[in-house]
């Protein structure tokens, strides 16, 4: 859901004075009507390749990351097959990573304050807020309602879970 409302943001910021309402970007996000084709498609895509090839693709959410980010980060270095040593893990190494690589910290250099990507987008566009279910101030009751169904059906036997939190359950998994 939080993806929606940050498609819908970074469209609105893009489209040269063209204006996306919530309406317009909910309608398309729910058809699969968006830049990199149907959401569930790419990301189940990716998600049943991690399954498959677990010691090649690790498939990490950002929900996840943002609730315990030192541990994700040990996973990707053991992942990648750098894992942390116990000197690195003592003097703080993770926690000085997590903080550099931090929403806030990226969205505050330079290079992402000023310039454009090669499409002619500005930097500045690629960042919003970087919170977690800040959908809640901008989805309706219908438009959570037909999500929380959309994903149970998309999501449905692949095991797949995504967390959400504020005005609805706290999981839609799938069965």
């Amino acid at each position: 859901m939080d993806m929606l409302i940050s498609f819908w943001q970074f469209m609105t910021k893009v489209q040269d004075g063209e204006s996306l309402s919530l309406d317009e970007a909910f309608d398309k996000f729910y058809h699969g009507i968006i830049v990199h084709g149907p959401f569930f498609d790419h990301v189940l895509g990716y998600w049943k390749a991690s399954q498959e090839n677990p010691n090649k693709i690790l498939f990490l959410k950002y929900e996840d990351l943002k609730e315990d980010t030192g541990s994700h980060l040990k996973n990707l270095a053991m992942f990648l097959g750098v894992p942390f040593t116990d000197d690195e893990e003592k003097q703080g190494v993770i926690e000085k990573i997590a903080k550099i690589c931090s929403f806030e910290n990226l969205k505050e250099l330079e290079v992402n304050k000023k310039g454009a990507h090669i499409s002619g987008v500005p930097h500045t566009s690629f960042f919003r807020k970087g919170e977690v279910g800040d959908w809640s101030n901008y989805l309706t009751p219908f438009m959570i309602e037909c999500l929380e169904k959309l994903i149970q059906e998309k999501l449905n036997g692949s095991g797949l879970t995504f967390k959400l939190s504020s005005k609805t359950s706290n999981n839609i998994a799938s069965a």
